[in-house]
């Protein structure tokens, strides 16, 4: 976050200026001068042309211009929009880049993980952005029916809306999966618990249904993520900060996170453990396991046509599923659910139409309007049955496969039941989905405590680090790198590198929740 303080405050005055140019030209009408409550520029004339919008979205694979969801926004709201995309790679640094430049866009989306929420708040404190709670007063109205007061809340910075959030749906992502056929030949069942996950990992190592040799890998994962869904949940830790002793408490200084690693570590010196791990990267670690060389895998429902298909066409008997929720020696459980924002939409200040902007991003909260745009026209792209969304193929993936990425708010009532037509255009996706979800019992899916946690800056500030670091350290601890021993002398390094601060302020925080 220091260098995104450092553009910032560089560029600040020009950005100011810029937002004056603009206004005075009266291309910024509607927008709050600094410090001001709203607008004084009289309304534009009745049959005065909609302005073409500028837009800058998150990376996706097909143009924003060309994709068919863009010319039904322009049909149902009128307003033709100019889409461009951030890079996949390193879309911080670009970002950065355009607001200190004053680039003028009328919206920018980004998403809405930790990193780019902290950003987003450094911009709004810096004056970068538009104050859009007395524009969305005045021009939105469906703005306000659709997105809820919680979430508003959650986006504010000093009490202000300088941005749209889209709301995620909350669900379970990520579990571990494994090859139910060489549970079959070995005439094992099913784990439940992690004594019986190791002794299925071990029959995997000793007996080898995959016929492997050398190359056989009972449990693969990757370096970067050392904590596993499903396994860690056991530990009673499925999300970065958990509850314990009446505190909310990071991973690093909860008390079963040295039995974590001491049962990951086992795990590695029985060799059920893949060797490698430490260096895998998420597409090493797939391959490993659609190649057939690995036993389990983490995986992401999202992936699991892909990895599938691969499986099949490398041994056209294999047959994967998903382990259930396991139970930890003292009866734990759990898988992390997403909660928070999906994305964010801001106007910045170099902005030149936004209340037109404000108008346009009401129009697509419309409600027809953002279910055409979520899920396409019902018997052309969907069917509605017994209260579920289905898609038509191939026309709703053709069609309506990247709608979400449109989203810049969400009918946060009615989405999570559109939105499952998404998963529906593919049974074997579907299943994945359905299984973490709705067939485990929703006492295991575990809501991320700070998913909904207004703006905190040290606790923004010092996220990335401090995971990165106890990611890191974890590796080590599990590989036998670093000794157990010298558990406390690195928690105090790391208490002093800023998670003392944190804790003190999502405690503080996390205790009004309790009032």
């Amino acid at each position: 976050m220091k260098n995104n303080k450092k553009w910032l405050l560089l560029t600040l005055g020009a950005l100011m200026m810029a937002s004056a140019a603009c206004s005075s030209k009266g291309g910024n009408a509607g927008a709050p001068a600094a410090g001001g409550s709203g607008s004084s520029t009289a309304p534009a004339a009745k049959n005065e042309a909609k302005p073409t919008l500028k837009s800058l979205q998150i990376w996706q694979k097909d143009d924003y211009n060309t994709y068919p969801v863009a010319k039904v926004l322009e049909e149902k709201t009128g307003y033709k929009v100019q889409y461009d995309m951030l890079p996949q790679d390193k879309p911080q640094d670009k970002l950065n880049l355009l607001i200190a430049s004053a680039e003028p866009y009328d919206a920018i989306t980004t998403v809405g993980g930790s990193d780019f929420k902290a950003l987003y708040s450094d911009y709004a404190k810096k004056g970068a952005l538009v104050d859009l709670t007395p524009l969305i007063d005045k021009f939105g109205p469906n703005i306000k029916a659709a997105v809820s007061q919680e979430t508003f809340d959650a986006a504010k910075v000093d009490g202000k809306i300088y941005a749209i959030p889209t709301k995620s749906i909350e669900f379970s992502s990520v579990s571990l999966m494994i090859r139910q056929d060489w549970l079959d030949k070995l005439g094992l069942s099913m784990p439940t618990t992690l004594e019986e996950l190791t002794a299925v990992l071990k029959a995997f190592k000793d007996k080898d249904p995959g016929g492997n040799g050398d190359k056989n890998v009972p449990l693969t994962i990757k370096g970067d993520e050392p904590f596993v869904q499903n396994l860690v949940g056991a530990f009673g830790m499925p999300n970065f900060w958990n509850p314990v002793n009446g505190k909310l408490t990071p991973r690093a200084l909860d008390p079963a996170f040295k039995d974590y690693v001491a049962f990951m570590g086992d795990l590695f010196k029985q060799g059920l453990l893949d060797k490698e791990f430490g260096v895998n990267k998420d597409a090493t670690m797939k391959e490993k396991f659609s190649s057939g060389r690995a036993g389990a895998v983490p995986l992401h429902w999202a992936d699991v046509p892909t990895v599938a298909d691969a499986l099949k066409k490398n041994q056209p008997d294999a047959k994967m599923v998903y382990v259930p929720v396991l139970k930890g020696a003292n009866g734990k459980a759990g898988l992390a659910a997403t909660s928070g924002f999906d994305r964010i939409t801001f106007i910045p200040k170099s902005s030149k139409h936004p209340e037109d902007t404000v108008k346009w991003l009401n129009a697509k909260l419309d409600k027809d309007t953002f279910r055409t745009m979520a899920i396409g026209e019902e018997g052309k792209h969907y069917t509605f049955k017994d209260g579920a969304y289905n898609p038509i193929l191939p026309i709703f993936t053709d069609e309506r496969n990247q709608a979400n990425n449109y989203l810049m708010g969400v009918d946060e009532k009615n989405y999570p039941t559109y939105w499952q037509a998404r998963v529906r255009k593919d049974p074997r996706l579907f299943e994945a989905w359905e299984f973490l979800n709705v067939k485990q019992p929703a006492s295991v899916r575990i809501t991320d405590p700070l998913g909904m946690a207004p703006f905190m800056p040290e606790y923004s500030k010092n996220f990335q680090q401090l995971n990165t670091t106890i990611n890191e350290y974890a590796v080590k601890l599990i590989f036998g790198a670093e000794p157990i021993g010298g558990l406390d002398a690195f928690l105090q390094k790391y208490k002093a590198a800023g998670s003392d601060s944190s804790f003190k302020e999502v405690n503080d925080w996390y205790a009004t929740l309790k009032k």
